[in-house]
């Protein structure tokens, strides 16, 4: 049986939306955390050896409302002394009390989150200027 759904930008958005909704669970605003090593294969999947790097503060809401499938992040607090040191390859979006909603990719190109230097080094400052959670349409 084949498996080819197609949502209309409508759906998307209300996707998009219900991911927002779930970051913005718990009392204070969700995190967004970054991450060396591989990334794993769900947001379900437990962490292994992976080391956070860097964990930013969303606003509260995290994002607004989504337009055709794309929600676009609020301000994002910049980690003022990042965690560890390494090589950034990927990122959660967490609630406030660290549930994990949605694992993507972090790179300087042809990433989900583009980071201007994936080399994180224990103590700088790491921001995110911009951040964008679009839900597939098919």
């Amino acid at each position: 049986m084949a498996n080819n759904p197609k949502i209309t930008n409508a759906a998307a958005s209300a996707a998009a939306d219900a991911v927002a909704v779930l970051v913005d669970g718990g009392a204070g605003a969700g995190l967004l955390r970054i991450y060396d090593g591989t990334q794993p294969t769900t947001a379900d999947t437990a962490l292994g050896a992976q080391v956070l790097l860097a964990e930013l503060t969303m606003s509260d809401p995290a994002f607004g409302a989504a337009s055709n499938g794309v929600a676009t992040a609020s301000a994002i607090t910049n980690d003022s002394s990042a965690n560890a040191t390494g090589t950034a390859t990927w990122g959660t979006l967490v609630t406030s009390t660290g549930t994990r909603v949605c694992d993507f990719s972090v790179g300087t190109a042809s990433a989900d989150l583009i980071l201007n230097t994936v080399s994180i080094v224990s103590g700088a400052v790491v921001s995110v200027t911009a951040f964008t959670y679009t839900q597939s349409k098919g």
